[in-house]
């Protein structure tokens, strides 16, 4: 098959980013002629050159830029392209304007968010000319039909993890090293600070911990501004026991030398990567009864949930990881279990081609 993914934006370290790139190059070792655009950017193009993967940068600025419309038409009618899956909202416009003045056979849209749907991009995703919807977990699903979405336009197919690259073989003795831990303190890890990632709330559910395990440490990665949160925590009383780092890429080894990995998103998500990689590398999870999560996160079984904004019963449920070791060991095995069936790359690369092959006809 010959494929045109399309990513509007020029970040490599999103999670979205993270998920385009393995895809593509998954699909291209399965055989497909794969073609990449993403708005100007280096790291992208020699991502793509590393990859053997054509790449092309195309400006993207606005929902109604025409001459990235343009210049994507004249992708597709280079490369002859059978199947473009846009990434974003606004490669998805881009797109649908260049299917005016070129035959786009068949056109998919991600989903993997749970805002909320305006009256412009619901019609984005009514419009006969999409031709299918990937949604990245069954909440999502469930949300784009409530929305006025027709269910049979809408196939679940997991993000995945790369399992070669997470795995319960991953070294984690360099990060604790690095934060000067001894072997008796507990890291609590998140990974990923936005406004509504609850990393406040992950804070002060630290400082409802410390009188009961003045051991555990919370570690938040990602941070732009770590001063930020080292205010909170100051708030709070904890700044001792806090760390913040940057962007980072040994997320697998971060992962691997925690004790536990909490994510307290409220509001946007579809299913929470850093909890699929962590359960990947073997090291248990407490996430927010939300969206996708519970698909991953069975409770008691893979992994504890909690309602979201809930300071008490997040601070419970960290408790109950350090007093529980045992329990906590059999969550994070169970979990990698689930991962490696269900949420790892292999999956979704199938998955994917099986959608494009239904609805191309092959």
């Amino acid at each position: 098959m010959r494929i045109l993914h399309v990513y509007p934006k020029d970040d490599t370290f999103t999670g979205a980013a993270i998920q385009l790139f393995e895809l593509v190059r998954g699909l291209k070792a399965r055989g497909h002629e794969v073609v990449l655009a993403t708005r100007p950017s280096e790291a992208w193009a020699a991502r793509a050159e590393a990859a053997g993967i054509p790449y092309y940068a195309v400006p993207m600025r606005s929902e109604v830029d025409v001459r990235s419309a343009v210049r994507l038409a004249r992708i597709i009618r280079r490369h002859r392209v059978e199947v473009v899956h846009a990434q974003k909202g606004r490669a998805r416009t881009l797109a649908l304007m260049a299917g005016l003045t070129v035959r786009i056979p068949v056109l998919i849209l991600n989903r993997g968010v749970s805002f909320p749907l305006d009256p412009f991009n619901r019609l984005g995703y009514t419009i006969s000319r999409v031709t299918g919807i990937v949604a990245v977990c069954e909440s999502i699903k469930r949300g784009l039909v409530q929305m006025g979405v027709p269910g049979d336009k809408i196939e679940v197919i997991y993000s995945g993890t790369d399992t070669d690259r997470f795995h319960p073989g991953v070294d984690g003795t360099a990060v604790r090293r690095e934060l000067g831990l001894g072997r008796e303190d507990f890291l609590v890890t998140q990974i990923g600070v936005r406004s509504w990632k609850g990393n406040d709330d992950v804070i002060a559910a630290m400082a409802a911990v410390r009188p009961q395990a003045p051991h555990a440490r919370l570690l938040i990665v990602g941070a732009r501004r770590p001063e930020s949160l080292y205010e909170i925590a100051r708030r709070h009383g904890i700044e001792a026991r806090v760390h913040v780092l940057g962007y980072r890429e040994d997320i697998p080894e971060i992962l691997a030398g925690s004790d536990c990995c909490v994510d307290a998103s409220w509001a946007g998500l579809g299913l929470t990567g850093t909890l699929r990689e962590s359960l990947a590398v073997g090291t248990p999870v407490i996430g927010t009864d939300l969206e996708g999560n519970p698909e991953l996160v069975v409770e008691g079984e893979t992994g504890f949930l909690v309602p979201p904004r809930n300071v008490p019963a997040l601070a419970s449920a960290i408790l109950r990881m350090i007093r529980e070791p045992e329990l906590a060991r059999t969550m994070a095995r169970h979990g990698a279990e689930r991962v490696a069936a269900m949420f790892s790359t292999r999956a979704k690369v199938e998955r994917t081609e099986a959608l494009y092959r239904r609805l191309l006809g092959h």
